[in-house]
């Protein structure tokens, strides 16, 4: 049974952890005197984060969880606030005493730490990465964030959802479109309404070409970390004109407000000769680093994520897939009908992470021909019912979750869980046999998000 999320909502006598997984949901309630429950951490090492950031968020209590340290509070973060809760109104803060975090490390002769971040050499969120090492070998790496935390559950709490629409859209600037479309299932729910096919189509279409924007710039900054700069300037200026499509069909570079209930026209024929262009492009990139022997030497055994490794960390998206899961939100009727086809590789590696994403991209164009359509259907947007919503979409990056709780109109509980949100607790595990040189391209072929990790 594969575990996507755990989260808490406070109710008027008692908190309430949701565990979700692929074939159930849990529910338990605690008392707010004594919120105290146990630990999934020990089956699913993945739900400590979910755990952790609940105690800092609400004050729940896991037992025998093996890591009780704080997640998304810093160092000075005032003792004893938790935010999320109904109480919590401060504006402003002022700093506690310093408390140092105490980093997972490997001791021993001749081993070393190395402290990366949170601050980068280039224009990136903060993250700090802790490695032990001896010589240049990677004997452990510990990941940790959330040093921009923005408060957006709490912020959106009262809100209508057309008032919380950009806001959500902006939470990650790589998967815009797929936190609209998690929105807009959860508007759909909410108003007991139906997608129109067209509108679908449109929605589809805008969402396969963010994912090429996004492997496209993938497929550059991977080898040239590998010392290949060549591909980077290649793919580059595809992921660029792609990103110019974007605009041209949405009006903004990162598709902000492009999903709309609306099927605005496309010049259909123009949009196909792209398309036609971008594949030739794309199928000369793939013959040409294909025949990069060195390159691959680079690629192949780096990074590795077993399959059971995979399956036991319940990773997401092109990291799943390139070890050998075939788990993909697309891969249902409607998708299927468009053309989809599972990418899958077996090594774990950067190889296989760089090759799934190639495959994706050429998938990618042959479902765009079949989602173009000329068509003008629009869809009246009607009240919501209160209730509790839910939903997926595959992003670039993989699983999308995103639940809304909406009461007297407006939303009472927002919660998303981005899939960097599991994959960044995978990363260490691609880093030991390999040398903290190589952590750059091992990272990238990740390509995980800060922003939506982040809330």
């Amino acid at each position: 049974m594969r575990f996507i999320a755990r989260y808490a909502k406070e109710l008027e006598e008692n908190f309430e952890v949701i565990t979700l997984y692929d074939e159930r949901i849990d529910k338990e309630l605690l008392s707010k005197e004594k919120p105290i429950t146990q630990t999934l951490s020990r089956k699913y090492p993945v739900a400590i984060w979910f755990e952790r950031k609940m105690h800092d968020d609400f004050g729940i209590v896991f037992h025998d969880a093996f890591d009780t340290r704080p997640l998304v509070h810093q160092e000075r973060f005032p003792q004893g606030l938790h935010p999320l809760l109904r109480a919590f109104n401060q504006v402003h803060l002022d700093a506690s005493k310093y408390l140092p975090y105490k980093y997972e490390a490997i001791d021993g002769d001749g081993v070393f730490q190395v402290a990366v971040g949170p601050i980068h050499a280039g224009i990136i969120e903060p993250g700090h990465f802790q490695f032990s090492q001896a010589g240049e070998a990677i004997l452990h790496l510990e990941v940790r964030h959330f040093y921009k935390n923005r408060g957006i559950e709490k912020m959106l709490e009262g809100k209508t959802l057309q008032e919380a629409k950009p806001i959500i859209e902006r939470i990650s600037g790589n998967e815009t479109l797929a936190y609209q479309i998690c929105y807009r299932d959860i508007y759909l729910q909410a108003s007991q309404q139906e997608l129109p096919l067209a509108i679908a189509k449109r929605n589809a279409l805008l969402l396969e070409l963010e994912r090429i924007i996004h492997h496209l710039t993938d497929l550059g900054f991977i080898p040239n970390d590998a010392g290949f700069g060549a591909a980077l300037t290649f793919a580059s200026r595809l992921a660029e004109d792609a990103r110019r499509k974007l605009q041209e069909l949405t009006g903004h570079r990162f598709g902000f407000g492009a999903i709309d209930f609306k099927n605005h026209s496309i010049d259909t024929l123009s949009f196909k000769a792209w398309l036609h262009a971008l594949q030739k492009d794309v199928l000369y990139f793939q013959e040409w680093i294909t025949d990069i022997p060195s390159l691959w030497d680079r690629f192949d055994t780096t990074g590795i994520l077993s399959f059971d490794e995979a399956i036991k960390y319940n990773v997401l998206g092109v990291v799943a897939r390139a070890s050998g899961i075939s788990q993909d939100r697309r891969l249902n009727k409607f998708y299927i009908e468009h053309g989809f086809k599972m990418a899958s590789e077996t090594s774990g590696d950067v190889a296989a992470r760089f090759k799934v994403r190639l495959q994706e991209i050429i998938n990618s164009i042959e479902m765009m021909h079949n989602f173009l359509q000329e068509d003008t259907t629009s869809l009246s947007l009607e009240s919501v019912k209160d209730g509790e919503y839910m939903s997926f979409v595959e992003s670039s990056i993989g699983e999308l979750f995103m639940t809304i709780d909406i009461k007297e109109g407006v939303i009472e509980r927002f919660y998303v869980r981005d899939p960097s949100f599991i994959n960044w607790q995978a990363l260490h595990l691609m880093m030991q046999g390999n040398i903290i040189a190589d952590f750059p391209l091992i990272n990238k072929s990740c390509d995980l998000s800060y922003a939506g990790n982040d809330l």
